[in-house]
């Protein structure tokens, strides 16, 4: 069962990748979705929330030369994990072993089904037993 209380940031410049984004976490039963436009928007948030996110999807193009993102993320008390998609176009490398425990670099242009399912799997290890067993019907 998930735990609904999660609080996920998605950060996109598209609006219609964050609906589609939005859009995957509601069909898992997450609903606590505030999905943002720039990388100023994300910061306010993170920097001034009252408590941490959970989980922040952010498209690496949004920071491309500003911020480094891994780092921004990795040592950050207000986000518990992150995860960068399209990073290629940012010139990010794809993370592994440690670091991506808590900050995950993906070169995806955009998160599909299946990455948000398993992404949620380590973020909110409750629901870890039915998204395997959506997987299982599906796959």
């Amino acid at each position: 069962m998930p735990n609904k209380a999660l609080r996920i940031l998605i950060a996109d410049a598209q609006h219609f990748h964050r609906m589609k984004i939005e859009r995957l976490f509601n069909q898992l039963d997450y609903f606590r979705v505030a999905p943002v436009q720039d990388l100023a928007e994300l910061l306010v948030l993170v920097e001034y929330g009252c408590e941490p996110f959970d989980l922040v999807v952010i498209n690496a193009s949004l920071a491309a030369g500003v911020i480094n993102l891994p780092g921004l993320f990795l040592d950050n008390p207000q986000v518990r994990h992150a995860f960068v998609y399209d990073g290629e176009q940012a010139g990010l490398l794809a993370t592994t072993g440690c670091t991506a425990e808590k900050v995950q670099v993906t070169h995806e242009p955009l998160p599909d089904s299946l990455t948000i399912g398993q992404l949620m799997a380590r973020v909110d290890p409750c629901a870890q037993e039915p998204f395997q067993y959506r997987q299982q019907l599906t796959g």
